[in-house]
């Protein structure tokens, strides 16, 4: 691989540098005594290192990549961890921990007592604030900046933001950067920029105009001519918005351009080169000091360094296992059942075709939710709204509203973002949107702010809302024929990945609220929600062969409504119950269970297995669910210990 970073070639891994530099930063006071001049030789160590840890490891990959200079350049000028960076998101944060102590345990990145995948604080000083969804940086590092102030923290404490391109487009960014302006805090805004073109850069007089406004002696000059019109009242806190504004004008004009940030009352430098760690450097000290919210707008290539990931970084946002060399990506067995989103993505498309008026929804998880394949087929009737989980919901409702059948393809941990807007937008108008909302349930390698563990307990409470729950591939392909037929809201959990082989049927529009026995019992009910029947199904047969006792076995499938017809059948046996879900304990399908026995004078005991009331770290799914206890053999054991009792 190149050693310089700002190489016209991308390459792959085939050279390997020997990374005597990084070997030797164990933080970044470690780092701060190198010259400027052996800064890019860090950063290709950064990115060998990258690369061969991923390969065999995999995480994300393309946004690290494309970070490494800003990591370095910010580490190398900020007093960190006094200074404070908060990074949004934290896809781009894995240089950032090799610097920070934690390159020699790298390798347990994403696994199951190991680092977890995004900065947090809870693993590392370094790790300012807790990163995993998109668009807090800004609120968040401008609290910061605020307490900061409030406390009169001396030395000065410098806070920095980095948020990407796509991440300021959410809504909480732009409440964020409203704030900001409002504010004398002294905030430092990185937009890293490494696809939505902000501004295009014009040329010669674009970067001359750039380097001088960042100067220390324009800016000197700048402070002491504002300072010396305050003195003469000529101009007052109230003027300094407009006079910011006149300025970021002034430079549009004089470039033939102009910004998204013209019309805030905060100072914008830029853009610069993000690969150019000798001018970020440069740039970081020239306006660390200057006083109030400031923008530095960056331009950076996703996947930096490695040639495959350059030319495609969707596809290597999060690759899995890939060969260092060649950048070749390593085939899945053929003979796996179809991943629930591509079964989802491939049933929509078959169900636009019969009804015009269905149209799909996602927030920038186009191909993630499986929707491109809408996309593909029905451009027209596809909607990709960025990063604002909040406006699809709202905006679906809209739609609904005037006789459209939206579809609203979102991750469950994603969309307790929208929660006030599926109440007040869909809900309280009964507005027929259909939710299908992926990665429900303990997502893996993600770890605590992508399990999507809450979304049955913040659905069901939710007046006329249906909240369903598919065992396996088909039932999902009939909960969606049946939640597009449906008069109100409807919302479908899936999880995330594979489910088990089942011969494919004929989708169908199932009853709504009924549920189905599977295994008929006299000592045990236990009692399902989704694809974790089968585990349940298989501890039971162990069981019943290890005792002679008999369990039986019902899915669920839907939680809001709940079948009634099946509880009042439990409820008659006067047998113990153990309910199961992959979701939190609290609130969910246990909780409403219990509710309907509270209510209905049932005095049946009830065991409810779920999620428990803590955040659950990173792992494999496997692991996870044997963690919280309802994987095939804690459902076993569950079992075992109610009949003992």
């Amino acid at each position: 691989m190149s050693t310089d970073p700002s190489a016209s070639g991308p390459t792959t891994g085939e050279e390997r540098p020997e990374m005597e530099l990084l070997s030797g930063i164990n933080s970044p006071a470690d780092l701060r005594r190198l010259t400027v001049e052996q800064l890019p030789q860090v950063c290709a160590d950064l990115r060998s290192f990258l690369i061969n840890s991923l390969s065999s490891h995999p995480g994300h990959f393309a946004s690290s990549m494309g970070a490494v200079e800003l990591t370095v350049a910010l580490h190398y000028v900020f007093d960190t961890p006094y200074d404070r960076i908060v990074w949004d998101v934290g896809h781009q944060a894995y240089g950032h921990k090799l610097l920070t102590g934690r390159r020699d345990s790298f390798a347990t990145n994403r696994t199951l007592g190991g680092l977890s995948g995004f900065p947090t604080p809870k693993e590392s000083e370094y790790d300012t604030f807790a990163a995993g969804h998109a668009s807090n940086s800004i609120s968040a590092a401008l609290g910061m900046a605020v307490a900061a102030n409030l406390k009169k923290d001396e030395p000065r404490r410098n806070v920095v933001a980095v948020i990407g391109d796509a991440s300021i487009s959410g809504g909480l960014a732009f409440e964020g950067l409203n704030n900001a302006a409002n504010s004398k805090a002294d905030l430092l805004i990185i937009l890293n920029d490494n696809d939505m073109s902000i501004d295009r850069n014009v040329g010669s007089l674009n970067s001359y105009l750039a380097n001088l406004t960042t100067s220390r002696p324009y800016n000197n000059l700048r402070e002491m001519v504002a300072a010396g019109l305050r003195r003469m009242n000529l101009i007052s806190p109230k003027s300094r918005g407009s006079i910011t504004r006149f300025n970021n004008s002034l430079k549009s004009l004089l470039v033939s351009e102009q910004n998204i940030f013209e019309g805030l009352d905060i100072r914008y430098f830029g853009p610069f080169d993000g690969h150019d760690v000798g001018t970020l450097v440069r740039v970081l000290n020239d306006i660390k000091h200057l006083r109030g919210p400031r923008i530095l707008h960056l331009r950076t290539v996703k996947g930096k360094g490695f040639a495959p990931a350059e030319n495609d970084p969707a596809k290597w946002h999060a690759p899995g296992k890939f060969d260092p060399v060649t950048g070749i990506r390593l085939p899945e067995a053929s003979d796996c059942p179809p991943k629930y989103q591509e079964v989802f993505g491939k049933h929509l498309v078959d169900i636009a075709g019969r009804d015009p008026r269905v149209v799909a929804i996602t927030a920038a998880m186009l191909s993630g939710t499986s929707v491109n394949r809408m996309l593909a087929a029905y451009p027209d009737r596809t909607f990709d709204v960025g990063i604002s989980e909040g406006h699809a919901v709202t905006f679906a409702g809209g739609l609904a509203k005037e006789g459209m059948k939206p579809v609203v393809a979102i991750y469950s941990s994603f969309l307790q973002r929208a929660y006030d807007h599926i109440i007040h937008d869909v809900a309280l108008e009964g507005l027929p949107v259909v939710f299908c909302i992926d990665r429900a349930g303990l997502v893996g390698e993600d770890g605590a702010t992508h399990h999507g563990v809450f979304d049955l307990a913040y659905l069901r409470t939710i007046p006329g809302m249906t909240v369903a729950s598919p065992r396996n591939q088909n039932y999902l392909r009939s909960l969606m024929e049946t939640a597009v037929a449906w008069p109100g809201p409807f919302a479908i959990r899936y999880p995330r990945g594979r489910g088990e082989k089942t011969p494919d049927t004929e989708p169908r529009q199932l009853p709504v609220g009924r549920g189905e026995k599977l295994h008929d019992g006299a000592d045990l009910t236990v009692l399902t929600i989704g694809p974790v029947a089968s585990d349940a199904l298989r501890a039971i047969e162990r069981v019943e062969r290890e005792t002679g006792r008999t369990i039986a076995l019902y899915d669920m499938i839907f939680v809001k409504p709940l079948d009634e017809e099946i509880l009042r059948e439990v409820a008659a046996k006067g047998i113990p119950v153990i309910t199961i879900e992959d979701a939190s304990a609290a609130g969910g399908m246990g909780s409403a269970v219990l509710e309907w026995m509270a209510a209905n004078g049932k005095n049946v005991p009830v065991k409810c297995l779920g999620v428990p009331d803590r955040f659950i770290p990173q792992g494999t799914p496997a692991q996870l669910h044997h963690l919280c206890g309802f994987d095939e053999q804690g459902i076993a054991d569950a079992i075992l210990k109610t009949l003992e009792q």
